[in-house]
């Protein structure tokens, strides 16, 4: 064991060193001015004073390989060009991880050019935060396909964070935990932002801010590190933007290592096949609350990775028994630094396991309940409420465990206050079920996506649809007025000649679409007269606005069940003329209209 420890420092030594050359030359290239010897000796910026944006959590302490990356034949060798090459294992960055690093720094080189983003920064984050989302293990969106959950932020070693989402991002009702890919807490994401809307971002455009995608999740990562007007030029700046994410100045190096170490070249590998880190930060705890060091990550196939194991940088001292606590900081929560071996100092007890979570276990299946799907007619509410069942592995009810439903854009049905998505918690029988559901206007069949918000089961959908109203009925047309309607040849009648009512059963009917045709008085067959008063087209232009229309379809009762027809026109032929207004229920109402004979005529 000795001598295996040895060999893992030694290495850790000389990859230190290595990053540390190359730091310099990076300082000195991109900080006119700066040295490598100025460099060596500043000491790294004060943080924020603010909760650290992965809340002090666990972290990745494996360093990058000594051999550095090999760009293609012909290309430079700095970086900057497709991420294509070969060179060890550890270069290559999951296809999907890649483009998301790629386009957050472009969005945020065009919002913010002065803070020079490079997407080898972000990279270097997600390495050390997550394992670039375990290696690539999200879905063609760029979301993980298990959810990457930090510990349980319950003071432990880490920040003391009580649940700020509902156990919407984590899945825990008691503490937040840090979630996703670049491992946000939920607060900061929701609501820690500099105008108190979060640090959130909508990275891929699908109208959704979650931080268990990775467009999301580096967008997000990128508008944090450029915040404050920073220049990720200057080394100053640098540190600061990282030790915001975790006050360590392990955590710092160690990220740095990696930021270099991309910046000499990378090459792209499937999603999924990115080496899995080894080491998470001794002391600390890994996603499923155990100690990390009594762990091995596995590659694909199930397979242990058996590639030597490189070193670990030194630990910082915390402050002792006594003294005050600051969550985030490197070190253990006793004030002790870990020994080679693992050990514990003489006279020093082991650090204890953080405390099992207490929050609700998590469903691995949801099943709909119902054999059909969900209807309603336009603008009414739906006569029973989406619902589902959330069930563990033995298809035991699990209670307490949120789920969300989501709504499509295709549908303009909402949930109460407008909502597009709501999440609830299951009951004592595993039963989760949304609030009343309204259907809107537009008709038709959509589907209700619904999830477990820690993504820990498969998504199910629920099918709707949304009939169209059946068309008002009115079995009966009257006039409001008694006045019969009168006017002379060449004028126009009053304003609201013909006014109507229509009813259906003695009650209003509102919305009826009601037909006005001027016609002949043949008792028989009553046709489109062809002289007498007229309508005009309202829609029409020009020459055509005063072309006499004498049937007008499309005029429609109010909500009180009332018609003002529009105004009519005459021409040159007094006499008594009929006005036809019908509905397509049948009923059916005439009206005499009078035109006298012009002055003079």
């Amino acid at each position: 064991m000795a001598a295996t420890f040895r060999r893992r420092l030694q290495r850790g030594a000389a990859s230190t060193a290595v990053a540390a050359l190359v730091l310099a030359a990076l300082t000195a290239s991109q900080a006119p001015g700066a040295t490598g010897a100025a460099a060596a000796k500043r000491q790294p910026a004060p943080p924020p004073a603010d909760t650290p944006i992965d809340g002090g959590s666990a972290y990745y302490t494996d360093l990058p390989p000594l051999n550095s990356p090999v760009p293609p034949q012909g290309s430079p060798h700095n970086g900057q060009g497709p991420a294509t090459g070969r060179g060890p294992a550890e270069a290559g960055l999951p296809a999907t991880v890649l483009a998301a690093y790629k386009k957050a720094a472009s969005t945020v080189g065009t919002a913010d050019p002065g803070c020079r983003l490079p997407w080898q920064l972000l990279a270097g984050i997600g390495k050390v935060e997550s394992g670039q989302a375990r290696g690539g293990a999200v879905d063609a969106e760029g979301t993980t396909l298990q959810p990457i959950l930090g510990p349980q932020l319950n003071g432990r070693g880490f920040a003391r964070i009580t649940d700020t989402d509902d156990g919407r991002y984590d899945g825990d009702l008691t503490h937040d935990r840090a979630v996703g890919p670049m491992q946000f807490i939920p607060s900061t994401w929701s609501s820690g932002g500099p105008d108190g809307t979060g640090w959130g971002a909508d990275g891929n455009g699908d109208g959704k801010k979650d931080p268990h995608n990775v467009f999301d999740a580096a967008l997000a990562a990128g508008s944090y590190l450029c915040a404050g007007g920073r220049d990720l030029t200057a080394q100053d700046d640098l540190d600061r933007a990282i030790l915001g994410y975790n006050h360590s100045e392990e955590y710092l190096r160690t990220v740095l290592s990696w930021y270099a170490f991309y910046r000499n070249g990378t090459h792209e590998v499937p999603d999924g096949k990115g080496v899995l880190p080894v080491h998470r930060d001794a002391g600390r705890h890994d996603d499923n609350g155990g100690r990390s060091e009594d762990r091995r990550h596995h590659g694909h196939g199930g397979k242990p990775d058996k590639s030597p194991r490189p070193g670990k940088p030194g630990k910082e001292h915390k402050p002792g028994k006594g003294q005050q606590h600051h969550p985030g900081k490197p070190g253990r929560p006793d004030g002790t630094d870990p020994t080679p071996g693992g050990t514990e100092p003489p006279g020093q007890k082991p650090t204890p396991n953080p405390e099992p979570p207490t929050g609700p276990a998590h469903p691995t299946t949801l099943v709909r309940v119902g054999d059909k799907d969900l209807s309603a007619t336009a603008g009414t509410e739906f006569a029973t409420a989406p619902q589902v069942r959330a069930q563990d592995a033995e298809g035991k009810a699990v209670a307490g465990a949120p789920v969300r439903f989501t709504l499509p854009a295709a549908t303009d049905a909402r949930f109460p206050g407008d909502a597009t998505a709501v999440t609830v918690k299951t009951d004592k029988n595993g039963l989760a079920t949304a609030p009343t559901l309204r259907a809107g206007d537009r008709t038709g069949a959509f589907r209700i996506r619904v999830t477990t918000v820690a993504h820990t089961a498969p998504a199910v959908e629920l099918g709707a649809t949304v009939k169209a109203r059946p068309a008002p009925k009115a079995d009966k047309l009257a006039r409001t007025s008694d006045k019969e309607p009168t006017a002379t040849a060449g004028k126009a009648f009053a304003e609201d000649a013909v006014e109507i009512k229509a009813t259906y059963q003695d009650k209003i009917a509102a919305g009826v679409a009601v037909t006005a045709t001027m016609v002949t008085d043949d008792p028989k067959q009553p046709v489109e007269n062809d002289k007498g008063p007229y309508f005009k087209d309202p829609e029409a232009t020009g020459a055509a606005k005063h072309k006499p229309v004498r049937t007008l379809t499309g005029l429609t009762t109010d909500a009180e069940g009332l018609l003002k027809l529009p105004k009519i026109y005459t021409d040159a032929h007094p006499g008594t003329f009929l006005l036809r207004l019908t509905t397509a229920d049948g009923a059916v109402l005439t009206v005499k209209l009078k035109v006298a004979a012009a002055t003079g005529s």
